[in-house]
């Protein structure tokens, strides 16, 4: 539960970057064999989308705080005067940093049955969604039925070069319609996308 900025404060040596290196990998891992499992007729492009569906920074930080992660959180005083409690980053690392706990104290057949139950249904939720994964593609679609312009990007990131968080927004002329942060820029702009998109077509 140590997050580095309170590391940088206190006399504990040790964040939870470690784990959350470990519990990445591990989520990984169970989530490939429950797609591969489950959905036999699916191609390895669908599998592979399927899978970003859950191991994602904004999948992950929904199940931190549906478990009230954020509660527990030893931050740094800064980091928690900006709700860094509520960050899509900071949840996002604390659960993987859970599941790394998981799977060093129980093993692996404990980090499976952990992880298939708190991301399983969210493969079912998914699976009918396949064709709207990419929603930057979406978005245009959308966008382009309607004779509306094509979506602009704005990304700008923060944090160091090998721990980056990018935030994203797009612009329909000129206009902000959806906002997400990510990993990477190419997740963030999918975050705002589906954001733009579901505001869009949520009639």
């Amino acid at each position: 539960m140590c997050h580095r900025s309170w590391v940088a404060e206190s006399a504990d040596e040790y964040s939870n970057e470690r784990l959350e290196f470990l519990g990445d990998a591990v989520l990984g891992w169970v989530i490939a064999d429950l797609v591969f499992d489950r959905y036999v007729d699916l191609a390895e492009g669908a599998l592979t989308d399927l899978r970003k569906s859950v191991v994602n920074a904004n999948a992950l930080a929904e199940v931190a705080a549906e478990m009230h992660i954020g509660e527990h959180l030893l931050l740094g005083k800064g980091e928690d005067a900006a709700n860094g409690r509520e960050k899509v980053s900071i949840l996002s690392d604390a659960m993987e940093a859970v599941l790394g706990a998981v799977y060093l104290d129980g093993g692996s057949e404990a980090a499976f049955g952990v992880i298939e139950r708190l991301f399983g249904h969210r493969l079912e939720g998914a699976i009918s969604m396949l064709d709207r994964l990419d929603y930057k593609s979406a978005l245009q679609e959308v966008l382009a039925q309607r004779g509306e312009p094509t979506p602009e990007y704005i990304v700008r990131s923060t944090g160091p070069d090998h721990d980056k968080t990018f935030y994203a927004q797009v612009n329909i002329a000129e206009q902000a319609l959806g906002e997400g942060e990510g990993r990477s820029k190419k997740a963030a702009e999918q975050a705002a996308a589906s954001a733009a998109f579901i505001l869009l077509t949520e009639d």
